[in-house]
Parts: C-alpha cells; sequence; structure tokens
C-alpha cells in the first residue's frame, strides 16, 4: 500500500499559472464590470478602464492609487 506521499509524488505537477487565460471563449476572471449593464454610461466607460488598465498591466487587483490613475486618465479631477 502507498503512503499518502508517494500517491502525491506520482501524480504529474500541473502549473495552472502557465495555462493560457483564454479557454474555451470563456474570458479571464479579473473583469471589474458586472455581468449586468450599466444604464449610466461613465460608470460603464470607468469599468472598461479599469479592466483595460488590469489587462494591460497583468493585475487582478488594483490598488486605490491604480484606480486613481485609471480615472484621472479619464480625465476627471477634484
Amino acid at each position: 500500500m502507498q503512503t499518502v506521499n508517494e500517491q502525491q509524488n506520482s501524480r504529474p505537477f500541473v502549473d495552472r499559472r502557465a495555462q493560457v487565460a483564454q479557454r474555451d471563449g470563456v474570458p479571464e476572471r479579473r473583469q471589474f464590470t458586472s455581468s449586468v449593464t450599466n444604464a449610466n454610461p461613465a460608470i460603464a466607460e470607468l469599468s472598461a478602464a479599469v479592466d483595460q488598465y488590469k489587462l494591460t498591466h497583468h493585475r487582478r487587483f488594483i490598488t486605490f492609487e491604480e484606480l486613481y490613475n485609471v480615472i484621472s486618465g479619464l480625465g476627471y479631477h477634484k
């Protein structure tokens, strides 16, 4: 009978990080937009800009500073 360690060592290691982000037409799960369409065009624009930033910079989560940079890049200011 094999021990647990022997069973784990006999299975090949699969590095899931190396897999392609887009499989079977399913987009990567880092989207900021919701599945519900936004009635407010400004919200839709911000969501699309955040999604683009995250995809461009390979980020799953962004900091408040990065969010501020996205917002100011859209032309908003205090």
